[in-house]
């Protein structure tokens, strides 16, 4: 399998891919399978709508030999199908991930979502600020 999507979700994740034999594959794993899911699946690409959780799965997937792509999920809405779901968000993020012009979001360090934190608090901060003062 070239490239995998995953739908990730609090509990249970969908996978969505295409085999080497042009079958689709379309199954929904628990968090604790998930890493042997992908290894099982081999893909060598593993596409995922850029969230929070996704920078941390990116890292782990990462770390175990896959490219990761992440794509906005601006991008993912113009490729839904019908009603909203699981294995319709995964297709979703393959037919994106899929495109030759797609521009992919790149995984964050847990460095870079500290920093991301902190900026956000200020944010925070600086308009609660100027709400008291005004």
């Amino acid at each position: 399998m070239e490239m995998l999507a995953i739908d990730l979700a609090k509990q249970s994740f969908h996978l969505h891919g295409i085999d080497a034999d042009g079958v689709v594959v379309s199954r929904k794993v628990s968090r604790a399978k998930l890493e042997d899911a992908v290894a099982e699946l081999g893909p060598a690409v593993v596409a995922m709508e850029a969230c929070a959780s996704a920078h941390h799965w990116g890292r782990q997937l990462a770390a175990a030999g896959r490219q990761v792509r992440l794509v906005n999920p601006r991008f993912v809405k113009a490729f839904v199908r019908g009603s909203k779901n699981d294995a319709i968000d995964a297709e979703a993020i393959y037919d994106a991930a899929s495109r030759p012009t797609m521009r992919f979001v790149p995984v964050k360090t847990t460095e870079q979502q500290d920093l991301q934190c902190l900026h956000r608090v200020r944010e925070r901060l600086v308009v609660q600020r100027t709400s008291l003062i005004n």
